[in-house]
């Protein structure tokens, strides 16, 4: 009885191109998070005294919490590890931190208010509670993160 040889499949062309063009899009998503991410801090702050009739209207705490939800989630996304929710998170604090301290004129851009003070911890708090998950988030099976 004789045995018919096995086809085998032709070894596929390596392509080298894949992984510095990963790398590249991994990082250009990265810069993206951290440019964004001190676009919306910005935003937030010129939010932040928004009055109504007024009165306050908290509405950047809101524009603050659903924009870093964003931020993080495309962050992970974007460059694939799980620490990439740092990224946005270190400009947005800063930015706040440097906005709630006073310059040599006496200026202050984060008024300690409820409204700056909710923007501050719901913003930081959201960053926290992503980073959290994606840490307690099991890893793919392929091996991603």
């Amino acid at each position: 009885m004789s045995v018919a040889p096995q086809e085998q499949e032709p070894p596929r062309p390596i392509r080298r191109w894949r992984r510095p063009l990963d790398i590249g899009l991994r990082a250009t998503g990265g810069v993206f998070a951290v440019l964004a991410a001190t676009l919306s801090a910005v935003l937030e702050l010129l939010l932040a005294p928004l009055r109504v009739g007024g009165h306050l209207i908290g509405v950047t705490v809101l524009v603050a919490v659903a924009v870093n939800i964003a931020l993080s989630w495309f962050a992970v996304e974007a460059v694939g590890r799980r620490w990439a929710v740092a990224l946005p998170a270190l400009p947005w604090v800063a930015i706040m931190v440097i906005a709630a301290d006073r310059t040599t004129e006496g200026d202050v851009l984060l008024v300690g208010n409820w409204v700056g003070l909710t923007l501050v911890v719901g913003g930081a708090m959201t960053f926290t509670v992503m980073a959290f998950r994606s840490i307690l988030a099991p890893a793919p099976a392929s091996g991603r993160y």
